[in-house]
């Protein structure tokens, strides 16, 4: 892929994200894109895009990734940018046609980085767990892209909302039952296992990926853990409502 313009791509959809307005797939005119080359793209917007304050995962269902023909998830990362605080509402006007899903945030209480983490090793590091609400807001049109284009679009990430934590400690998270509303209607049901059998674990996964570029998690960094059930579309006037068992409730309002 060394004729590939990995700044031209990551331009595109910086475009894209400026005038709000939804692209063709990068595939369609790199028809080898490939995922190295979607995380080159990818590493170019994070160093355009100033703070980091934690990653997120996507594909962490095993059914998904069966049906999307990879054998792991994939990975982006959180800049400040994208963070709302809790009560502030989603301004949907400022993006393309966002989409909400739940999520198992792991807030990290100290640095973590090596091949070999496990997940118990994440939750030794965590220091406490916390619903959230992202927002994905793809910039290709109608959510048609490969793999390669979701992870050079940072897996499509937007804004994300997190609840107050609550400690780890004997909260099993495979076991923890999830409840996505919107406008009152129960849209979806998950338990935390759907994040590759245990969010930890896809946690864990994270830290090897990682640990290949000689990078890790740091203290105080927020991971999204994945998504537990399919995205909902939202709209001005939405509200949407996340519970997960022990770990509360969030709601987003939607302008």
């Amino acid at each position: 892929m060394a004729s590939v313009d990995v700044h031209d791509l990551a331009a595109r959809l910086t475009k894209a994200v400026t005038e709000r307005t939804a692209i063709e797939p990068l595939s369609d005119d790199v028809g080898d894109l490939d995922l190295e080359t979607g995380y080159a793209v990818q590493r170019v917007l994070r160093e355009q895009a100033g703070p980091r304050v934690g990653w997120k995962l996507g594909v962490t269902s095993r059914a998904k990734q069966a049906q999307v023909g990879v054998a792991d998830p994939v990975f982006g990362f959180l800049p400040g940018t994208g963070a709302l605080d809790l009560g502030e509402p989603l301004r949907t006007g400022e993006l393309i046609q966002p989409r909400a899903e739940p999520e198992i945030v792991f807030q990290m209480g100290r640095d973590l980085a090596g091949e070999h983490v496990t997940a118990s090793d994440v939750l030794g590091a965590t220091s406490g767990l916390a619903v959230g609400i992202e927002i994905l807001d793809s910039r290709f049109r109608d959510y048609r892209f490969t793999m390669a284009d979701v992870v050079a679009d940072n897996t499509s990430a937007a804004r994300f909302v997190v609840g107050s934590p609550v400690p780890a400690a004997g909260v099993d998270v495979r076991l923890v039952g999830v409840l996505l509303e919107k406008n009152g209607e129960l849209v979806a049901t998950a338990s935390g296992a759907a994040s590759l059998g245990h969010p930890a674990a896809a946690v864990a996964w994270l830290v090897r990926r990682l640990a290949a570029s000689g990078e890790g998690l740091a203290a105080g960094e927020v991971i999204l853990s994945g998504g537990l059930t399919a995205a909902t579309p939202v709209a001005p006037g939405d509200v949407v409502t996340v519970t997960i068992d022990r770990l509360g409730t969030v709601e987003l309002a939607c302008t």
